[in-house]
């Protein structure tokens, strides 16, 4: 069985967004709102809005670093949410 590897969008609680990389989104998205997550901790709760799956780590993890971008960004505020 080959392992998915998730890029995923949060909406956090005032609205903005918060783009992370994981292989269990189940425990991801409760790690960050149990306050586990540093960054997101005072923006709870959090709401998954989108969810992209991978074969490959690599073109995730790119995905993921092309979504950070100002570029990515505005494809993501377009597109994905």
């Amino acid at each position: 069985m080959t392992l998915l590897y998730a890029v995923y969008i949060f909406k956090c609680y005032y609205g903005t967004y918060y783009t992370g990389y994981t292989t269990d989104i189940d425990k991801r998205l409760m790690s960050h709102n149990k306050g586990d997550v540093h960054y997101t901790k005072d923006k709870l709760p959090l709401e998954l809005i989108h969810l992209s799956l991978f074969n490959n780590k690599m073109k995730a993890y790119g995905f993921e670093r092309y979504l950070k971008s100002g570029s990515g960004s505005a494809f993501r505020n377009m597109r994905l949410i």
